[in-house]
C-alpha cells in the first residue's frame, strides 16, 4: 500500500495541478494545516529536478503568505479562531507565560520554527496574538522558510537520483522516520 501511495505521489508531483497543490498546502501549513509541504515538495523535486529552485520559491512565497494569514488570525481573531486552534494543539495553557517573553525573542522563535519540524502555525498565530512587529515577523519568516525550502530543494537537486533510489529501496524506513519527526514536532508543542 505504501508503495502505491508513493508511486501515486510521484505521478501527482509531475502532474499539471502539482504546483497549485504545493502552493495551497504550503500556505495552509503556515496558518492552520498540520501536514508540512515537504510531503509534496520532495517528490516534486525528485520528479523534476530542474524545477527545484522554482518549487522552493513557490513554497517560500506561499508559506510566508500563509504565515501572514496566521499572524492575522492571532492579531484580529484571537478569541474566536486562534484560541481554539492553540487549544487543539495543546498550547493554550502555556500561552500566557509565553506571551510575556515572546516579543523580546520573537524573531528568533520565527527563525527557529521556520526551519525545524516545529509547527510553524503556532508561531505565526502567536506572533499576531502577542503583537510581534509585523516587519520583524515578515523578514524572519522569509529568511527561515527560504532557508528551509531552498535547503531541501538544493539537496534533492544535487543528490536527486541517489536520494530517490534510497527512498524507493527503503520506503518503509523513510516513512517511519518522517512520521517520528512529525510526531516529535507536535510533542515539542505539548512540552512547551
Amino acid at each position: 500500500m505504501l508503495r502505491r501511495l508513493y508511486d501515486w505521489t510521484m505521478s501527482l508531483a509531475a502532474g499539471p495541478r502539482a504546483r497549485m497543490a504545493l502552493g495551497a498546502v504550503s500556505f495552509a501549513e503556515s496558518s492552520i494545516f498540520p501536514i508540512p509541504p515537504d510531503m509534496l515538495l520532495i517528490p516534486m523535486v525528485l520528479a523534476e529536478r530542474t524545477k527545484a529552485w522554482t518549487l522552493a520559491l513557490l513554497c517560500t512565497i506561499t508559506s510566508v503568505a500563509g504565515g501572514l494569514a496566521g499572524y492575522a488570525i492571532g492579531a484580529l481573531l484571537f478569541a474566536q479562531i486562534a484560541e481554539p486552534i492553540l487549544a487543539f494543539y495543546g498550547y493554550l495553557d502555556a500561552f500566557e507565560t509565553f506571551k510575556t517573553h515572546y516579543n523580546d525573542w520573537g524573531a528568533w522563535a520565527v527563525l527557529i520554527a521556520g526551519v525545524t519540524p516545529f509547527p510553524f502555525k503556532v508561531i505565526t498565530i502567536a506572533s499576531g496574538a502577542t503583537g510581534l512587529d509585523l516587519a520583524v515577523f515578515t523578514i524572519a519568516s522569509i529568511i527561515a522558510r527560504g532557508v528551509r525550502f531552498f535547503f531541501v530543494a538544493g539537496l534533492l537537486y544535487l543528490f536527486g537520483p541517489p536520494i530517490r533510489n534510497f527512498i524507493e529501496k527503503r520506503l518503509g524506513l523513510v516513512f517511519t522516520v518522517f512520521m517520528v519527526m512529525l510526531i516529535a514536532g507536535f510533542a515539542a508543542i505539548k512540552l512547551l
